[in-house]
């Protein structure tokens, strides 16, 4: 369609969408810029071409998981060990979508694979946020997604190239991803409930961490910090939107 012949009604509101959604993207993409560079660095090290680090990139979209693919690969492990373990890592994807799926209502497969594809833990963490307490809908939390995976896909790219450059560990860059996982949780402290269910996650982790090897201690101990919450709201002694 001509743009000229596009009313301006629907262009001004395109413009807020995008206007809304890049506002809500940018601490994101300003956070993953460093995180992307530094597994660029580590993937370039590991013996990936730059074009191996962007499609990777474009396929999992997940930091935490593509560090722990990539550690495996500077180590020889075999593929099957590799997806094992990321699959593993990201099946958490199930429990972020499943709540953002309470707020989408009436969309088509397609447009529903499109914000799929998009989630990440921090798009998630805002998104959901947005989703609870502002008027939010599908195409602001798209423009959240895509433009924070873009910048994701960008910085790995460029830490590829600038891998003999930005040596691995320089400056804290690989505490980068430990830090914004912090600040995610701390965002989602809004009640005692809340911190109540991240201690227990925490501890439980490392408790779990020292006896079962690998990753699944990340699952086991989500699922019964889950539960345990879900066990504490139903009993009502705790207001889960109570603040202390």
């Amino acid at each position: 369609m001509d743009s000229n012949h596009v009313p301006k009604e629907t262009k001004n509101s395109i413009v807020r969408v995008m206007d809304d959604g890049v506002k809500t993207a940018w601490p994101i993409c300003l956070g993953y810029v460093p995180i992307g560079l530094a597994f660029g660095v580590l993937a370039q090290k590991a013996g990936l071409r730059p074009s191996e680090i962007g499609f990777m990139s474009l396929l999992v979209l997940v930091g935490s998981a593509q560090f722990i693919a990539v550690s495996m690969v500077g180590s020889g492990a075999a593929i099957f060990p590799i997806i094992i373990t990321t699959l593993t890592i990201n099946l958490r994807h199930l429990l972020m979508s499943s709540s953002l799926a309470l707020h989408l209502h009436r969309l088509t497969w397609s447009w529903l694979a499109l914000f799929a594809y998009g989630i990440t833990d921090e798009s998630f963490a805002v998104n959901l946020t947005k989703f609870q307490n502002d008027q939010w809908d599908l195409q602001r939390a798209l423009v959240v997604n895509h433009a924070s995976n873009a910048t994701w896909i960008g910085s790995t790219i460029a830490g590829g190239y600038g891998g003999q450059l930005i040596p691995a560990g320089a400056l804290g860059i690989d505490y980068a991803l430990i830090a914004m996982f912090l600040c995610l949780v701390a965002l989602q402290l809004r009640g005692p409930l809340y911190v109540i269910t991240a201690i227990i996650a925490g501890a439980l982790a490392v408790i779990v961490s020292l006896i079962v090897p690998g990753n699944a201690h990340i699952i086991i101990a989500s699922a019964v910090a889950a539960t345990v919450g879900i066990g504490l709201r139903r009993s009502g002694g705790f207001s889960p939107n109570a603040r202390k």
